[in-house]
């Protein structure tokens, strides 16, 4: 095999062959666009306020930058089905310095945007950046699975997403307190904050897309015939796994875009957006910590260390926080961890039975985030992350599971979904408006209730017993 990607090798890894260090570089990546992501939850308080916006105009910085995945997957799909997968043409490697540079440039028209002083022209921006994340999704995810043998697929998304997820909980600190603080100024428009941060997030990109260029890394690319057609969609698995990604992101995205205004509310203490973005980092930072047990949990480790592992991750969770923010933090948290940590050991190490048993949990912390006010609605939500920490990696894994050299094609499917991530905010934000925030969290309730059928039922849909995952 050419690790340098030059010359086409099959779409598939010999074997079961681990390729540690090509995955450990991917992690870069996944920690790069996960810390970029979670900025939008910034950028919505700082832009209402800005360009004094409705929660419904608020939310379309999410509509513009999950909009794109819907887009650039659909188009990405089109070209599958009428000219064969451009990524086994091209290989992954390739694929992910197109979306490097994709993103690059829209993180530079940031900077324009400020001058103008539009909101109109920072949507646009957003939506290039997100056409690039959605060819970065398009390859890495699917490349992250066939980095190793199919059975502990589920244990490397989870491991990758968790370091995208260390991103997205440090992403919301810097980012509230550059935004917010350092490049606030009382003579500038409030817009003007973000163009500097996102310049240098355009420099990065150029830098990654010039590592990847010249890192060793197989491509994994296929000259041989490469099949035109609805190809993925006709597995019900996939189909349905695609409504579930939909409602993951978008049950998501509501949650961790409400939080900062929400934390707002005089019922719940009434924080400012700085003080808010940092307990943000709680909502993302659980999405870590569950993604880090998840990565132990679904390994082919032994079952006596992999019990071990998972148990350690949320004790070490706990003595962060109580370090870093406080014990008064770290004790209102401590419920919910070890209620996540009960939840694992009840999945056994199942992909598809966390769905299930995750999903009911999240539907019962946002039903009590509604339904009650102070600490307790407040640690409610926050808690969510923990339980949305795995369900990604397992819908993907579960969704392209058995589909060889379809599984480019799948994942560009499965990234199309992520329009939920545009749809669902928007729907959440019109609620919001016309009712309350608290009412509005309805939305990923019923997102995460299909997530829960999926879970049970959808993920074997059309496939016989023993071509479903294990448990």
């Amino acid at each position: 095999m050419n690790t340098t990607g030059a010359a086409s090798v099959s779409s598939q890894p010999a074997g079961n062959q681990t390729y540690r260090g090509p995955f450990a570089i991917m992690t870069i990546l996944f920690f790069m666009w996960g810390f970029m992501t979670v900025w939008n939850d910034v950028l919505i308080p700082r832009f209402k306020e800005a360009f004094t916006l409705n929660y419904l105009e608020a939310m379309l910085v999410q509509f513009a930058f999950f909009g794109a995945y819907g887009i650039g997957s659909l188009i990405y799909y089109i070209i599958s089905m009428t000219s064969g997968d451009p990524i086994n043409r091209i290989g992954y490697k390739n694929g992910v310095i197109i979306g490097l540079l994709i993103a690059g440039a829209g993180s530079a028209l940031f900077y324009p945007a400020a001058v103008a002083t539009s909101y109109p022209f920072f949507l646009v921006a957003l939506f290039i950046v997100g056409l690039g994340f959605a060819m970065l999704q398009i390859a890495a995810n699917p490349y992250v699975t066939i980095l190793g043998p199919e059975e502990t697929a589920s244990s490397r998304l989870n491991l990758s997403q968790a370091f995208n997820s260390f991103g997205t909980t440090i992403g919301p600190v810097i980012g509230g307190w550059l935004i917010f603080t350092f490049f606030t100024s009382k003579d500038a428009h409030g817009a003007d904050s973000v163009k500097i941060p996102y310049l240098c997030f355009a420099g990065v990109f150029v830098l990654l897309a010039v590592f990847f260029k010249f890192a060793h890394l197989p491509s994994f690319t296929n000259t041989g015939t490469i099949e035109r057609g609805l190809g993925a969609m006709k597995h019900p698995h996939t189909a349905l796994g695609m409504l579930a990604i939909f409602m993951y992101v978008g049950g998501e995205v509501t949650v961790g875009s409400a939080i900062i205004n929400y934390l707002g509310l005089p019922k719940l203490g009434g924080l400012g957006h700085e003080a808010a973005s940092k307990f943000l980092a709680f909502y993302w930072g659980g999405l870590m910590v569950g993604r880090f047990m998840g990565a132990f949990a679904l390994s082919a480790m032994r079952k006596t260390l992999k019990h071990v592992l998972v148990a350690l991750v949320p004790v070490v969770a706990f003595v962060t926080i109580w370090v870093v923010s406080g014990s008064y933090n770290a004790l209102h948290y401590g419920p919910a961890l070890i209620v996540l940590l009960v939840a694992f050991y009840l999945g056994e190490a199942s992909a598809h039975r966390m769905l299930a048993l995750f999903s009911a949990l999240i539907i019962g912390l946002l039903l009590t985030s509604m339904c009650t006010t102070g600490e307790t609605a407040k640690w409610s939500i926050l808690g969510v992350g923990l339980f949305c920490s795995v369900m990604w990696s397992n819908i993907f894994s579960l969704a392209i599971e058995g589909l060889g050299p379809q599984k480019s094609q799948a994942s560009s499917l499965l990234v199309m979904a992520i329009l939920g991530g545009a749809v669902l905010p928007p729907l959440q934000g019109a609620i919001a408006d016309h009712s309350d925030i608290q009412t509005s969290f309805i939305v990923p309730v019923l997102a995460f209730a299909y997530i829960a059928f999926y879970g049970v039922y959808g993920y074997k849909a059309g496939r016989t017993v023993s071509a479903t995952s294990k448990g």
